[in-house]
């Protein structure tokens, strides 16, 4: 009974509160969800769950069987994963995360740089939304995040690297009624239309939204690419990253918005856990590089002369703009006799 498998579905059930949603999580049945949790709690010999009519809560029990099975489920994963570098002769693994809001051709960029550098390292990318990255930071699943806030929602010790600011649009369709008003516009304004809405990937830490006036609907989106379609559909309003914006906006495809109350810029950092750096970490930060070159190439709208004339499907082809002639291309490492600067947080 006690098994990876029946640990997951604890942790789904608790997560989403009934077994029906659990079920939907983990592409079962809800009476085989059910079934797992029962034989677990026959095997226990203690309820894991008070069972209402719509939802369940986890027992006393229940909350200390989960805080464990996480943990076993961690280490279990590990252990697997330790088994395979050892049969293969691989060095190991780098898991890292990056927030949605930077640019997608510098991460794809990272990686074939990465595995031109490490041949024998797995790189694990898992790409969070808002606190989702800190969550993936605080519970040891990534060593490192790109583009993380600077408001950390979470104690430990941290370092990192300034990236600078994110820069905001508002924007709408082209023929969307919004485009023609005269700006400045009100929250009252705004708020008749919906908002488009990206879900905080974050499983313990409180969910946040980037933009969402009160009394708002919402359309809510998996990745960029849905929200281009949403807002060229003239479905809602949202508030995209500048860099993400631009090409649409140049393309006579999407207006920006004046605002009444402009939406602040977005501080960003990489941090990561301060503990003994592998070689394949050591590389990326130094890879990666000092503060100025983080905004230019992650956070910062591409060259304008990348956009001239090019659609915003064929920009999905560009070349990353803006890398320095430091070797990145290439996947050889750059000289490491300039030590990236390290602060902690508490």
């Amino acid at each position: 009974m006690w098994s990876e498998y029946s640990l997951e579905v604890v942790d789904a059930v608790a997560r989403n509160g009934s077994f029906s949603a659990a079920a939907q999580e983990l592409h079962r049945v809800p009476s085989a969800v059910s079934y797992t949790v029962r034989q677990l709690e026959e095997w226990l010999a203690v309820p894991l769950f008070v069972r209402r009519h719509r939802d369940v809560e986890l027992t006393p029990a229940g909350v200390w069987f989960l805080k464990e099975g996480r943990s076993v489920i961690k280490k279990m994963q590990i252990t697997r994963q330790q088994c395979q570098q050892i049969a293969n002769g691989w060095r190991g693994q780098l898991a890292i995360a990056v927030d949605n809001i930077v640019r997608p051709e510098r991460t794809r960029q990272m990686i074939v740089d990465f595995y031109r550098h490490f041949d024998d390292v797995e790189l694990l990318v898992f790409q969070e939304v808002f606190n989702g990255v800190w969550d993936a930071l605080s519970d040891g699943r990534v060593e490192l995040a790109i583009g993380a806030t600077q408001a950390i929602p979470v104690g430990g010790r941290y370092a990192f690297r300034d990236m600078g600011t994110l820069s905001w649009s508002c924007v709408v369709a082209s023929d969307h009624p919004l485009a023609s008003m005269p700006g400045p516009l009100s929250d009252d304004t705004l708020r008749n239309w919906p908002s488009l809405v990206r879900e905080d990937t974050s499983r313990t830490l409180p969910k946040r939204i980037t933009w969402l006036l009160d009394n708002q609907k919402r359309v809510v989106v998996p990745d960029w690419e849905s929200s281009a379609t949403c807002l060229s559909a003239g479905l809602c309003v949202g508030m995209v990253p500048t860099h993400f914006a631009r090409q649409w906006i140049d393309s006579g495809k999407w207006v920006a918005l004046t605002l009444e109350n402009p939406f602040p810029d977005a501080a960003c950092c990489v941090t990561w856990q301060q503990n003994e750096a592998s070689p394949a970490l050591t590389w990326l930060l130094d890879y990666l590089g000092d503060s100025e070159t983080l905004n230019r190439e992650w956070l910062r709208e591409p060259e304008e002369a990348l956009l001239r004339g090019l659609s915003p499907l064929n920009q999905k082809r560009l070349p990353t703009a803006g890398i320095n002639a430091d070797s990145r291309g290439t996947g050889r490492q750059r000289p490491s006799d300039a030590q990236p600067g390290v602060d902690e947080l508490q």
